[in-house]
């Protein structure tokens, strides 16, 4: 079982350098996390209660304005990446860790399943110190914990850079979700996910 750690979240104000698109209200927070194919994680995150966006992109590479051919080729550095806006009065940055961990293997280098490359890699692109003594204590819990059989290999690093994807990317699930990867990878991880957080769904 995940144990959700419960910790004090400051307000970060928008970064300088995030895309156009990724504007927030002052109420609002960013987390950009990485967890395997954005397809999948976007559909998990959207439904979450106080999640107001959810973006798929690239982070922590080292190439502007990569396309997703670039990022696939497992060359430029980026991980396949969201970036999440959400309201911390009604979902606290510990509380996204929680469903963050629940859903994809944090123990498997640059890898989810069948995808596999750095793109894949497990990462918490942190926007704060707040954010960053929050994802490094969790993990410190569930390593002593022994949630997970082994090592987490989680990367926890600061942000820089967000690449909003292609427009085909962006709530993909939703929109092709008769799609055969939709059916047969998504659909599971969706199930398992509305089961285990149902009182956190948005209604």
């Amino acid at each position: 079982m995940i144990i959700l750690l419960v910790f004090a979240t400051t307000t970060i104000e928008a970064q300088s350098n995030l895309t156009k698109n990724s504007k927030m209200s002052d109420k609002l927070e960013i987390a950009t996390l990485a967890n395997g194919c954005f397809w999948c994680t976007e559909a998990i995150f959207q439904r979450l209660n106080g999640v107001e966006k959810v973006t798929s992109g690239y982070s922590g590479g080292k190439v502007k304005n990569p396309t997703y051919n670039d990022v696939t080729s497992g060359e430029t550095g980026h991980a396949e990446v969201i970036q999440i806006q959400f309201d911390p009065s009604a979902i606290t940055f510990q509380e996204i860790l929680d469903v963050f961990f629940a859903t994809h293997d944090p123990t498997t280098l640059n890898r989810q399943g069948y995808d596999v490359g750095t793109q894949y890699r497990s990462a918490i692109f942190y926007h704060s110190t707040t954010q960053k003594e929050v994802a490094e204590t969790f993990i410190k819990a569930l390593t002593e914990a022994k949630v997970f059989n082994k090592k987490i290999v989680t990367e926890v690093t600061a942000f820089t850079m967000f690449y909003e994807a292609e427009a085909y990317h962006q709530n993909y699930y939703n929109n092709n979700k008769n799609q055969g990867y939709c059916m047969a990878v998504i659909n599971p991880k969706l199930e398992k996910f509305i089961k285990k957080y149902k009182d956190k769904l948005k209604k």
